[in-house]
């Protein structure tokens, strides 16, 4: 007979998102794992797999975490303002309290860049496609702007969108809007 689950899931993941969102994924252990979500390493395998399991859950509950921010950023209609207010809002994401400095994903895409993790890579290239469309669909507002020009911006606003991400892991928030004001200033 199977042992019913002394846990929920949902809560867990929690737990276990902020624990790589905090060290990334090398840097965490099955140890830490276990004593963050508070279960214990058979139970992680038997519900997740494994450590990476863990991980694919975790960056799917991190998206889910701040949907409500590219949701409102996709329904906005005010252009290079929404993208501008979305590099903002990026970053007040960090000063909610349980929340780290920097973007989970920035940071995954970052410590699997020379990485053959297929799925990993796959769930990176699908989240930058979704913003590099936002951006894009954001910069068409501009109707005096060509598709070349928007093209280049998007893939701009997509770098300096990872370079926030590191950034806001180490700068004061006065260099954070300096940023972030100097970003916009030509777009």
């Amino acid at each position: 007979m199977a042992r019913k689950k002394e846990y929920i899931e949902e809560e867990v993941i929690d737990k276990a998102m902020h624990l790589f969102w905090q060290n990334g994924y090398e840097n965490t252990s099955m140890n830490m794992l276990e004593k963050e979500m508070g279960i214990n390493k058979f139970s992680i395998y038997s519900s997740f797999g494994s450590k990476h399991g863990v991980f694919i859950r975790s960056l799917k509950a991190y998206k889910a975490k701040v949907n409500f921010m590219f949701e409102e950023f996709k329904n906005a209609s005010n252009g290079v303002e929404d993208i501008k207010k979305f590099f903002y809002d990026s970053i007040a994401i960090s000063a909610l309290e349980g929340n780290y400095k920097g973007c989970l994903v920035t940071n995954t895409y970052n410590e699997f860049s020379e990485s053959e993790d297929k799925l990993i890579k796959e769930e990176m290239a699908s989240f930058m496609r979704n913003l590099k469309g936002l951006f894009i669909e954001k910069l068409k507002m501009d109707t005096a702007k060509d598709e070349e020009t928007i093209l280049k911006q998007a893939n701009f606003l997509l770098l300096a969108k990872h370079g926030l991400a590191a950034a806001a892991r180490v700068n004061s928030k006065e260099e954070i809007e300096d940023y972030i004001e100097l970003t916009f200033r030509n777009i």
